[in-house]
């Protein structure tokens, strides 16, 4: 067995969140023309009718459906190991782990034997965080390695392989986001004859507006552009919140202001994952928001986690606790669990 390789997303991540220095832009016209009136009475029907829900009282994230995403970990893997870890999460009530790497710094491990530590300790691997692209042909991307990226996750058993690095290969125009949903397009053919979903991971940026049509989201072109069957997303409620901080103006200063959640309401099918972190409004901070951990802050899961269950695939998603740069990553997958087991159905939470 091949040792697991290491994943370089992560000083890109921190790059890009950095990237566009636009102080507005948000939801108006998507590229296919779909009206925002029309998601909100989708969203605003789907959050009164409180007869959709079944099981009233039952838990608002299903049994088997709360994972983490390990970069919240990486500290802890990089100094008691993914065993510890994983026996600590299994104790806090998680069911799954997302990757992003599977070394984590921890140096000589296989792919063989971090699926033996899952199972030992009753985890399910969800899905991993692999990077887009990369000048170095040998490095490990979908652009680059595809074949090995999918054999890997093939390995771990994998029902979801994406990346968190958002569609700027070729700038932030239409076209060039249109040249990067035809290679999500290739990814996710590829990762569906393997029996895998192939996924997307926003940050803030990606619900900036086009340089070139600054009346188009970026994201609603990413949407359009790529085929509902073989991309699908993973929203990060807390960066699609400041998104709405930041992008809810245009360039010339009119409102545009949109909903994370319907998007998610419009097309529930495409949104197999979640990162739930959370964040404290903050005015004074560029985001809007200060990440905390999830239940300290102002985003209201109750709400999001009761309008996403109402609907058909509500229970196909998966929820991943995340937050960036914890003070104490144990103490925060702990009380984030902690948290999101205690809310329930038609109750206050």
């Amino acid at each position: 067995m091949k040792r697991a390789q290491e994943h370089p997303e992560l000083a890109e991540t921190l790059r890009r969140r950095r990237f566009l220095g636009v102080a507005a832009g948000a939801t108006a016209a998507t590229l296919v023309g779909t009206a925002t009136a029309t998601a909100a009475q989708t969203g605003t029907s789907a959050r009164s009718d409180t007869s959709a829900h079944k099981g009233r009282g039952g838990p608002l994230v299903p049994r088997g459906h709360l994972g983490i995403q390990l970069y919240t970990l990486r500290d802890q893997v990089q100094s008691i190991g993914f065993a510890q870890v994983f026996k600590e999460l299994a104790r806090y009530g998680y069911d799954q782990v997302e990757f992003a790497g599977y070394t984590q710094g921890t140096g000589d491990i296989t792919l063989r034997q971090l699926k033996r530590l899952m199972r030992d300790h009753g985890l399910r691997g969800i899905g991993s965080h692999v990077g887009y692209y990369s000048d170095d042909p040998k490095a490990y991307t979908f652009a680059t390695n595809l074949t090995q990226v999918l054999d890997d996750a093939e390995a771990l058993g994998l029902p979801h392989v994406g990346t968190a690095s958002g569609p700027w290969r070729y700038g932030s125009t239409v076209d060039g986001w249109k040249r990067c949903a035809e290679e999500f397009n290739t990814y996710g053919a590829a990762a569906k004859a393997r029996g895998m979903k192939f996924y997307q991971h926003n940050h803030a940026e990606e619900f900036s507006f086009a340089t070139d049509r600054p009346d188009v989201r970026l994201y609603d072109v990413l949407l359009a552009e790529t085929d509902p069957e073989l991309v699908h997303l993973e929203m990060d409620i807390y960066w699609a919140y400041v998104a709405q901080y930041r992008f809810g103006k245009k360039a010339d200063g009119s409102p545009a202001p949109f909903e994370p959640l319907d998007y998610v309401l419009r097309a529930p099918h495409r949104y197999p994952l979640f990162h739930v972190k959370d964040g404290e409004h903050d005015e004074t901070a560029t985001d809007g928001y200060r990440m905390v951990d999830v239940g300290d802050g102002d985003i209201d899961y109750r709400r999001f986690l009761t309008a996403v269950g109402r609907t058909h695939g509500g229970q196909r998603h998966h929820w991943m606790v995340e937050h960036d740069q914890p003070t104490d990553s144990l103490t925060t997958a702990r009380r984030s669990a902690r948290y999101l087991r205690s809310l329930r159905c038609g109750g206050r939470g």
